[in-house]
C-alpha cells in the first residue's frame, strides 16, 4: 500500500494506473473467494481475468441492497458476500509467494480473513444486514481514519469528542480507530444514549476539546444546551458532521448558537460513507468535496441508464471495493446522488473526490395525494428548507394515510419546534409557502414543544435523529 502522502498527489494517469492494477489482482486473487460473485462469473461465463481494468467493469452487472440483505425466507444471505477462502480455492487462486506462507501459517490466513468485527446497516429500507472486517481489514479501517483526520488537517495535539452514538456503526468505529491510528486524544462517549448529553457537554469544556464529531442534528442540541447553560467552548475549533447531510444554513444556526459559548467561528466539516464502503471520506474545507482513496475503492458515478456520466455531471454513486476482505461489494448502486471530480484540490491533492452535496434517492418517495395519479416528491429538499431555517429548531416530517385509512391519500406532516419569541402563524404561512413551491406539495403543519420534539426525533435514543418518517402502511 502506497503512503497516503504519495498517493494522495498521484497524477490522475498513475491512479488509473494503480486502479487497473489493483482491481485485476483483487479478481483474480480475492474475488474466487467470494459465493455470490464466483456464480455470477459461472452464470455470465466470464473468466476472473476477463476483466483487465476499471473500463471493463461495464461487464459486470450492478449490485445492490436488495442482492445482499437477508430476508425472512432468507436470513443467510449477507454470508454470500464474505470472502472464505478454503485449502483447495487457496491451492488454486492464490500467488504462489503467499500460498507457500498461507500453508506453513494458519494464522496469516486467519488475519487476513477470518471476521473478527462486525458493522450494521440500519435497517430503515431493509433488514439490518451486517458486513464483516478481518483483522487486516480493521488495520485498513485505522488507515482511513489516518487519512481522514490528514485531509481535516488534525494534529497529535487535538483533543477530540467523539459524540456519535455507541453501536455497530461505522460512524463511531471510523472515529474511534482514526483518533487511535493517529494518536490524538480522544473521548468516545457513546452519544446521548451511553454518555448522556449533559456528561457530553461537561467533556467538551472541561477536556478544552478542539474537536466535536457528531450528527449533524445532535451537534447542534449539544451546542445549544451548552449556550443555555453558559458552557465555556472556546477551545472548540473543528465540527465534524457525519451520518446526514448538512445544509449551509444549519452551519450558520450552528455558529451562532456556538458563539454563546465563546466558540468563534469553527471550522465545519462533513464526512461522507455507508457501511458497504467500510471506509469513511472527509473533505479538506467546506464544500471542497470528500478525498476518496483511489487504492482501497474505484467509485463510479452513473445515470438512470447505467451509463457513465462525465465529471462533474450528477448520477448515482457506485462503489467497487479494491483492498478489503470479510464483507465484500462490486459495482454497488449506493443510491446516493453526487457529481464526481477529478481535478486538483485546492488543498494540493489529487485523488477523486464526490462533491459534497449528497441526496439519497430513497428520500423521493412517491405519494398518492389524491384518488387519480400519484406524485413524486423529493423529500432531500426538507434538510435544506427546515434545519437552515433561522426560526425553526427543531423539525420532523411525517408521511401517513389520512385518517389511518390504509386505501385512502397519503398526507405530509410538518412538525416544527419554533424559536423562541417567533410569530407561529406568521411562520406557519411561510413554511407553507416555500415548501409548495420547492416540492409541489401543501403540508399539514404542527407546532410542538421543542422536548417533546426532541422526543419524536429519538435526539438522546436513537442511532440517527428520525427526520423523516414514513408511517404508511408497507406494501
Amino acid at each position: 500500500m502506497l503512503s497516503w502522502k504519495k498517493l494522495s498527489r498521484l497524477k490522475k494517469e498513475d491512479i488509473k494506473k494503480l486502479q487497473d492494477k489493483k482491481l485485476r489482482y483483487f479478481l483474480r486473487h480475492e474475488i474466487p473467494y467470494h459465493p455470490h460473485y464466483r456464480k455470477l462469473f459461472d452464470k455470465l461465463k466470464l473468466k476472473f481475468d476477463d476483466i483487465k481494468s476499471t473500463d471493463d467493469l461495464v461487464k459486470l452487472p450492478f449490485s445492490s441492497k436488495a442482492d445482499i440483505a437477508p430476508t425472512k425466507a432468507d436470513s443467510k444471505r449477507p454470508r454470500e458476500f464474505i470472502l472464505q477462502p478454503d485449502k483447495e480455492l487457496l491451492k488454486q487462486y492464490a500467488p504462489k509467494s503467499k500460498l507457500i506462507k498461507f500453508l506453513f501459517n494458519k494464522e496469516l490466513v486467519y488475519y487476513e480473513y477470518k471476521p473478527i468485527h462486525m458493522h450494521v446497516t440500519t435497517g430503515r429500507t431493509a433488514l439490518p444486514t451486517p458486513f464483516l472486517y478481518s483483522g487486516q481489514d480493521l488495520e485498513r479501517l485505522k488507515e482511513t481514519g489516518r487519512r481522514m483526520f490528514d485531509v481535516f488537517g488534525f494534529s497529535k495535539e487535538d483533543r477530540g469528542v467523539n459524540a456519535f452514538p455507541y453501536a455497530p456503526h461505522l460512524a463511531f468505529w471510523q472515529t474511534y480507530y482514526g483518533s487511535i491510528a493517529s494518536e490524538t486524544l480522544s473521548l468516545p462517549t457513546g452519544g446521548g444514549k451511553i454518555m448522556g448529553s449533559e456528561a457530553i457537554i461537561k467533556a467538551i469544556e472541561n477536556l478544552k476539546a478542539s474537536i466535536l464529531i457528531s450528527m449533524p442534528g445532535y451537534a447542534y442540541h449539544l451546542a445549544r444546551k451548552g449556550a443555555e447553560e453558559k458552557k465555556d467552548f472556546s477551545n472548540l475549533k473543528n465540527i465534524v458532521f457525519g451520518g446526514e447531510r448538512v445544509p449551509a444554513g444549519l452551519k450558520d444556526k450552528l455558529r451562532e448558537v456556538l458563539a454563546k459559548t465563546k466558540c468563534r467561528n469553527p471550522k465545519i466539516l462533513s464526512t461522507y460513507a455507508f457501511t458497504e464502503g467500510k471506509g469513511a471520506w472527509a473533505e479538506c474545507d467546506e464544500g471542497s468535496g470528500y478525498h476518496l482513496y483511489p487504492d482501497l475503492e474505484f467509485i463510479e458515478v452513473i445515470d438512470k441508464n447505467g451509463d457513465r456520466v462525465g465529471e462533474g455531471e450528477e448520477g448515482e454513486v457506485v462503489y467497487t471495493a479494491l483492498d478489503w476482505r470479510g464483507t465484500v461489494v462490486l459495482r454497488y448502486k449506493t443510491g446516493d446522488i453526487s457529481k464526481i471530480y477529478y481535478d486538483k484540490c485546492s488543498c494540493g491533492r489529487t485523488v477523486p473526490r464526490l462533491d459534497s452535496t449528497i441526496e439519497r434517492s430513497s428520500e423521493i418517495k412517491e405519494f398518492r395525494f389524491s384518488k387519480i395519479k400519484g406524485t413524486l416528491v423529493n423529500l432531500n429538499r426538507f434538510f435544506a428548507l427546515m434545519s437552515g431555517h433561522k426560526s425553526i429548531d427543531e423539525w420532523q416530517v411525517e408521511i401517513k394515510k389520512k385518517r389511518n385509512d390504509p386505501y385512502g391519500v397519503d398526507e405530509l406532516i410538518l412538525y416544527i419546534a419554533p424559536r423562541k419569541k417567533v410569530d407561529v402563524a406568521k411562520l406557519k404561512m411561510e413554511l407553507k409557502k416555500i415548501v409548495r413551491e420547492a416540492t409541489e406539495v401543501t403540508p399539514d403543519i404542527i407546532m410542538m414543544d421543542k422536548a417533546r420534539l426532541l422526543d419524536r426525533l429519538g435526539m438522546e435514543t436513537e442511532l440517527k435523529e428520525k427526520r423523516i418518517v414514513d408511517s404508511r402502511p408497507k406494501k
